[in-house]
């Protein structure tokens, strides 16, 4: 599409968090005229408004209109869909028959081989040949090859982003990646539960899911395809009494004749034409420098005293690691400017 080409998108799940958040960025895009809303109930059920699902919202008075996948094909030019896993595997057949525009926040099209999402998901998969109509979205990285765009996880696009450049450029050895993650309460989404609980997690920090994270074996998808010699991270993830952000803490160890130099010079290869990744001349990033806006902010330093690479990445999971990357991949998807629709500063303070 041309840049000034204006849109109608569909949005379902624009009551959770991300999908509040992918709204609110849908309202400020140039390039989108209106916005339809689906939700899961029936058209004789009760209706159902924005602006009572979020009370932050009481300007926007608006329907969720029953979700037919013929009726959205028909009034609008792209669908987002902003649900939990095991939604969108049920729903996206028609979409992907069609070659129809969706940009999909959840886990349930990020893989290629279904029985890998059963395993981690805990969950059936959608059809293989399904899961092959997809493409993985990491923004700065893949190119969209079709028109069903799986945008990647919170956690995976942390790491990814961290480890590229040095895992393109082999400067480390290969098995010795870990991963130490630490997330706001808003990445375990809006449905209440005892570690989102306030008593529970004020003043705590709770390690969960320890090598059980579903996002370990879709970093690991990605990592393969720039270097097929990994052949596994060590990964932990905890969760922090903030209400957004992520912080990635990775080490690693160093292939021979690394020196910082060498790591300063690939970083800048990698993303010096990246508008949304912020490589640190020095010191190492916070997660309060990136909240409210799509910016993933990594620094990183050398230990020759004991051979590690030390990588810090930070990123809003609402927004880098959901509907900000959402918005980015819907831009590639159509041609419009990358920032288009996205905020060029994060809140502050």
């Amino acid at each position: 599409m041309e840049e000034g080409d204006k849109m109608k998108v569909g949005l379902l799940g624009a009551t959770g968090y991300s999908g509040a958040v992918l709204y609110s960025l849908l309202k400020q895009h140039p390039n989108i005229t209106h916005i339809d809303l689906y939700g899961h109930h029936k058209a004789a059920e009760k209706a159902e408004f924005l602006d009572t699902a979020i009370p932050a919202y009481l300007n926007e008075h608006l329907q969720l209109k029953e979700f037919d996948a013929a009726s959205i094909m028909g009034n609008d030019d792209a669908l987002f869909f902003a649900t939990p896993s095991g939604v969108t595997n049920k729903l996206a057949r028609p979409f992907i028959e069609n070659n129809f525009p969706v940009i999909d926040l959840s886990g349930d099209f990020r893989f290629k081989d279904s029985t890998t999402y059963s395993k981690w998901y805990n969950k059936p998969a959608a059809p293989d040949e399904q899961l092959q109509g997809a493409c993985y979205g990491l923004a700065e990285f893949n190119q969209l090859t079709s028109h069903y765009v799986a945008n990647p996880g919170c956690y995976a696009t942390a790491t990814l982003l961290a480890l590229a450049p040095l895992v393109i450029d082999k400067l480390i050895v290969p098995d010795t990646i870990i991963v130490d993650a630490k997330s706001g309460v808003s990445g375990a989404g809006k449905k209440p539960s005892a570690s989102s609980h306030y008593t529970f997690i004020n003043e705590n920090a709770w390690l969960y899911k320890l090598n059980k994270h579903q996002h370990i074996p879709e970093i690991m998808q990605q990592l393969h395809k720039w270097n097929t010699a990994i052949p596994a991270i060590q990964f932990a993830t905890t969760l922090i009494p903030i209400t957004r952000g992520i912080m990635a803490t990775i080490y690693v160890k160093a292939e021979t004749g690394v020196t910082l130099e060498k790591l300063r010079r690939s970083f800048q290869k990698q993303y010096q034409d990246k508008k949304f990744v912020r490589v640190l001349a020095d010191g190492l990033p916070s997660i309060k420098e990136v909240v409210g806006s799509n910016y993933c902010d990594i620094g990183f330093d050398y230990n020759p005293a004991t051979n590690t690479i030390i990588i810090v990445s930070v990123i809003d999971n609402l927004m880098k690691g959901a509907a900000g990357q959402a918005i980015q991949n819907f831009n590639h998807l159509f041609g419009f400017s990358e920032e288009a629709g996205l905020p060029s500063l994060p809140v502050f303070p």
